[in-house]
């Protein structure tokens, strides 16, 4: 049987294109595609021999630079799971990601190497590598020791090739458990979806700790054996400069709002690209038609998940409809539901299901939830309520998790309620999500202040900074005097968020 290796299939079009440009950096260096095989193969070469075996975790908290992607491309040949690490997490939340992932080897930026030290035992403690922003650091200094020839595992459909971590609504954290036939057929699906060939030119801007630039950027360009112009950041004005040569961009709707406010945007500029895709956060109508109106383009807005990758998508050719995911891509099957599993009719709205070789194994170590989560024919319930119209577009109407997005990362309100309740003055706290005109939406926290102690909101926003990854600091506390309720006591978030609707927008 045919391997499902992920690097397997991608090392097709490496072989094919060996001597072609995979990616041009700002600085203008270019990475071939032999160079990606060979360096990929080194860093292979070295985890194995430092005792790694298939299915051990690699933990990876670094900027982004072509030699991470080596070191992703280098797990996924020699049967290892990647476990990236958004850069922005403390040694707080860091504690628990490590504790439960149980790696066997990280990969740190130089200033996080001495926190996680502190984490981990004398045996992994010889397994800490790192990589700073430019490339360089122990993981590379070692590698380049290493045979840049590695002969790539054959691996199972089921086998995992990447654990990433979404909290839940009780504030624990759960490992999302992705197979190399979950990302290889998803990519599959997408790159036919989108027509991508070995003549595109992906603007890859995005952070790799992600799904969207770890995923579907990468599996789109190297399973069709495109290229990269790689940003190590979203710059609005770099990216204006980059822009003429490519023929896709990718973005989450904060690149869009950027792009449009930044004045060498030019119409010119603009309709270069054959095709714009946003997702990671719902797109504002009044973005889609603003940036039709400057460029002559209509973004294609689409729908997925960690847990799923990709879902939906608005269609390359036809009517891509402003505040709609469009239709299940090929292979996926979607539905909408009622609260008791029926079957909706078009244009009613209600709990969004999904089903395909898209969907992942389950949580890491949590079998109960896993269950939980699957109905019995095999979907999984996503926590989103949605609609399908009558002509089959889907649109998300509402988050049933009251998850929070913000520039295209999650935020999880038990998370951050969790710890504000503990802090001295607070009685309790309600988290939520409002609109934001950059971010599309912001973090606010609504908090009930207690009859014994002293609340000091610079205090708890300083302890906040120093505990949580930035994106998840609120940008507004709100102090009330209690919280709505409906009559079984549970606290009306929905209320909360018409209530403070427009907090940050009246401030910007």
């Amino acid at each position: 049987m045919a391997t499902s290796n992920l690097y397997a299939h991608f090392q097709r079009q490496f072989e094919t294109h060996s001597e072609k440009v995979a990616l041009v950096t700002t600085e203008n260096h270019s990475w071939t595609y032999s160079d990606l095989e060979a360096t990929s193969s080194r860093i292979a070469n070295l985890l194995i021999d430092n005792g790694l075996t298939p299915g051990d975790r690699v933990s990876v908290q670094v900027h982004k630079s072509p030699q991470v992607l080596c070191l992703y491309l280098a797990c996924l040949r020699s049967g290892l799971v990647y476990h990236p690490l958004n850069t922005g997490y403390k040694q707080s939340e860091l504690e628990y990601f490590i504790g439960n992932a149980q790696p066997s080897a990280i990969v740190t930026d130089p200033a996080g190497f001495s926190g996680f030290e502190a984490l981990t035992d004398d045996e992994l403690k010889a397994n800490i590598f790192t990589l700073d922003e430019s490339g360089e650091g122990s993981l590379m200094n070692a590698a380049t020791e290493y045979s840049s020839e590695h002969v790539v595992l054959s691996s199972k459909p089921d086998d995992l090739a990447a654990l990433l971590y979404s909290s839940g609504t009780t504030g624990v954290p759960k490992g999302i458990m992705l197979s190399h036939s979950n990302l290889l057929r998803n990519t599959e699906a997408l790159i036919s979806s989108w027509r991508f060939t070995e003549d595109d030119i992906l603007l890859h801007a995005l952070p790799v700790f992600h799904v969207h630039g770890l995923f579907v950027a990468l599996g789109c360009v190297f399973l069709s054996g495109a290229s990269m112009r790689w940003l190590n950041k979203y710059d609005p004005e770099v990216v204006c400069e980059t822009l003429p040569a490519c023929s896709v961009l990718m973005g989450v709707p904060t690149y869009y709002t950027r792009l449009l406010d930044c004045s060498n945007f030019s119409p010119e500029i603009a309709k270069q690209p054959r095709l714009y895709i946003s997702g990671s956060a719902p797109l504002l109508e009044e973005t889609f038609v603003r940036f039709e109106q400057h460029s002559g383009h209509r973004i294609l807005e689409r729908y997925g998940m960690t847990e799923t990758n990709m879902n939906t998508s608005n269609p390359l050719d036809g009517e891509r409809r402003a505040g709609t995911v469009g239709f299940p891509l090929p292979g996926v099957q979607v539905r909408i539901v009622d609260e008791n599993g029926k079957d909706l009719p078009a244009g009613e709205t209600g709990a969004l299901q999904v089903k395909g070789e898209n969907v992942f194994q389950g949580y890491w170590k949590m079998p109960d939830k896993t269950a939980e989560d699957f109905t019995a024919d095999g979907f999984f319930n996503t926590g989103d309520e949605g609609v399908i119209d009558s002509d089959g577009y889907v649109s998300i109407v509402g988050r049933a998790k009251d998850m929070v997005i913000t520039g295209g990362l999650n935020v999880y309100p038990k998370e951050l309620e969790l710890i504000i309740d503990k802090m001295d003055g607070v009685l309790e706290s309600a988290v939520i999500g409002v609109p934001h005109r950059d971010f599309g939406e912001a973090v606010v926290a609504v908090v009930v202040k207690s009859s014994s102690g002293q609340f000091d909101q610079a205090k708890v926003m300083s302890s906040l900074k120093d505990t949580l990854a930035g994106f998840k600091v609120p940008k507004e506390i709100i102090e009330v005097d209690a919280l709505p309720r409906n009559t079984m006591g549970k606290v009306q978030k929905n209320i909360l968020r018409e209530q403070f609707e427009s907090i940050l927008l009246a401030s910007e």
